[in-house]
């Protein structure tokens, strides 16, 4: 096993740290206090191919690994968690068009999503179903060429700002078989976009609620076929756990850089806060932690690129795992700061508002703690290696 970076993995990870650095940092505080959407610069972001990371070659996608675009996620999330967050949507509801589109969806869509010129939202979560993706309620009921979809979604990321909606919804009977997965055109008649949600982070982005009242699409926009759309999903969330997992991992390196800076800056009764043991323990508690927690998600990345059977429980792990020590750490950096932690000057309390959700999203973590216990239980499955 070797765990270090080759020298493509160097180069991505530098690419990323560059625009990281120059076109997310300095304004992310502005953002965030603006509510703006940077949806220009999730577009420059298009030309260096991060719109695309994991979507296939043959589609204008850069083809890379999952584990290849966690490292990526990771320099960009130290700019900007949120606007960071929103790529990562965007790289999985593109990622689903390029690889189980139809042809005419694919000849319309794939080029203008792997270049960042149009972006796409991911809709699953309802008012009654969240982590219960098999329990949604939106329907799509064929009409000749076209299905004629109605209902509701929630806490939709990009939503009255992106231009495709990837929509699962209900063609057959109750429970998973009876999901589809459907590109909806995000200006089609019958949308409704609800108020923007006051959030406690994630700023950068627009969150809303879509209601569909008999919203047509043509027949040619399903992905794959009617019944494969909890397969997606759930293929979907493996590798959304990873991102948002990644997130976290960002945000708290940053974090902890500017912990770590402080720390040799501040002085206190005549000596940097550096020289206090307490607190150089307490730092070493964050590294220590951190680093764990990225090996975690590169190695759940890893079982996901490579197909292993294990590879959902890693997710899950994963997930759990880092979206939770993100937040700690971040939390750490704050008290670290003292009162300058909690004032706005600073990104710390920032970076404590972003990664909250982190715990929530892609299955909250005591979902998480749902799937790795049942696997661990099952008497049929030998143990986690």
């Amino acid at each position: 096993m070797d765990f270090n970076l080759n020298e493509d993995q160097r180069q991505f990870s530098d690419l990323a740290q560059q625009f990281s650095t120059e076109e997310l940092a300095p304004f992310a505080a502005k953002w965030d206090e603006e509510h703006h959407f940077p949806k220009d610069v999730i577009q420059k972001a298009g030309e260096l191919g991060f719109c695309s990371l994991y979507s296939p070659e043959s589609e204008g996608g850069m083809g890379l690994s999952r584990l290849d675009s966690s490292i990526i996620f990771e320099q960009l999330s130290m700019g900007c968690t949120a606007t960071t967050a929103m790529l990562t949507i965007h790289n999985m509801a593109t990622w689903m068009v390029t690889s189980f589109g139809g042809e005419t969806l694919r000849q319309e869509w794939s080029e203008r999503l792997t270049t960042g010129e149009k972006l796409a939202s991911y809709c699953l979560t309802e008012p009654g179903a969240g982590s219960d993706a098999a329990a949604l309620q939106t329907k799509a009921v064929r009409d000749g060429d076209e299905y004629v979809i109605s209902g509701s979604k929630v806490f939709i990321s990009g939503a009255g700002a992106t231009d495709l909606l990837v929509v699962m919804c209900r063609t057959g009977d109750a429970g998973p078989k009876g999901i589809s997965a459907i590109a909806v055109p995000a200006d089609a008649a019958g949308i409704i976009y609800g108020k923007a949600e006051d959030k406690m982070g994630w700023n950068a982005q627009p969150t809303r609620e879509i209601t569909f009242e008999n919203v047509r699409v043509p027949v040619a926009y399903l992905l794959g076929e009617e019944g494969q759309g909890f397969t997606f999903a759930m293929k979907g969330l493996d590798g959304g756990r990873i991102n948002i997992a990644t997130c976290s991992i960002g945000t708290a390196q940053a974090a902890l850089e500017r912990a770590t800076q402080y720390m040799n800056e501040r002085k206190q009764f005549g000596k940097p806060l550096a020289a206090f043991q307490a607190l150089q323990f307490k730092l070493a508690d964050m590294a220590t932690e951190l680093v764990a927690a990225r090996q975690l998600v590169r190695l759940a990345a890893f079982k996901l690129d490579q197909q292993d059977p294990e590879a959902t429980a890693y997710c899950a792990m994963a997930k759990r795992f880092a979206t939770d020590i993100g937040f700690q750490v971040c939390d750490a950096a704050l008290q670290i700061h003292g009162g300058y932690g909690y004032i706005r000057e600073y990104p710390l309390e920032r970076h404590v508002r972003d990664v909250r959700v982190h715990q929530i999203l892609e299955g909250t973590n005591e979902i998480m703690r749902l799937i790795i216990s049942r696997r661990l239980l099952d008497e049929n499955a030998g143990a986690i290696l």
